[in-house]
């Protein structure tokens, strides 16, 4: 008789490049999703006219709401949120943003807001994704902290003005969010596991069943969503190893 060896291989990394491994048992429960609380975009992607269904994508950190039973995004801590706003009306001139102890290059008083986020990229302590800017041209300038500093309650941006023109210039810097607490208080700031699998559901769908990753070992960087495993409070699931 002649028995040739028969091989099956699987890999967990086909639409999961998050997923290095699974570890322990019971490594995924089934839970439900409230679909209402997902974004376009972050969390699913639309339909098209030949495929007529939604898709979450996998890897997205669920929490549950303890209200509901539910399992919607995780609520992560709070990211830090400053802005920067040019003052006097000045026609001309430039200012600079100092974070950390490192200075951009000067900055146009009418600058635009990817103007100065790249300047604010171009500094050592800065990569970028980890300061978002927006705004209009010539500001108000909102200063989103992601990245690195995901989460963190980070030093205020200090400015310096050398504008010309208008009635007294200069540019103020505020911090209008502080980073590093959570605000939701309904169980999703607790963090629960990943959604271990695409989902899909149609767009009058509400609810859908899926498994939760609850065990496992994680690169954080390829995610769909921006995540911080320092920033877990306390209660949250801690049974992950998390890479680069």
């Amino acid at each position: 008789m002649d028995i040739q060896p028969y091989t099956i291989t699987e890999s967990y990394a086909v639409g999961r490049p998050w997923l290095m491994s699974m570890l322990g048992i019971e490594t995924n429960q089934t839970v439900t999703l409230d679909l209402t609380q997902f974004d376009q975009n972050l969390h699913w992607t639309e339909a098209s006219k030949y495929q007529p269904e939604r898709k979450l994508k996998s890897g997205i950190p669920l929490g549950k709401n303890t209200a509901t039973g539910l399992y919607e995004p995780y609520a992560a801590v709070t990211n830090e949120v400053q802005t920067a706003t040019v003052t006097g009306g000045p026609t001309g001139g430039t200012f600079t943003l100092t974070y950390s102890g490192q200075t951009t290059a000067a900055i146009a008083y009418n600058a635009t807001a990817a103007a100065v986020q790249t300047a604010l990229e171009n500094l050592s302590n800065v990569n970028p994704g980890d300061i978002k800017v927006t705004g209009n041209a010539g500001g108000p300038y909102t200063l989103t902290f992601g990245g690195q500093y995901l989460g963190d309650n980070v030093a205020q941006i200090s400015a310096t003005a050398s504008l010309t023109g208008g009635s007294t210039p200069g540019v103020t810097m505020a911090t209008t969010t502080a980073g590093g607490t959570a605000t939701a208080t309904d169980g999703t700031q607790l963090f629960a596991g990943f959604l271990f699998t695409e989902a899909s559901f149609y767009p009058t769908t509400t609810k859908i069943a899926a498994p939760i990753m609850v065990h496992g070992q994680i690169d954080v960087t390829k995610l769909p969503v921006a995540f911080d495993p320092k920033d877990i409070p306390a209660g949250s699931n801690t049974n992950f190893v998390y890479g680069i």
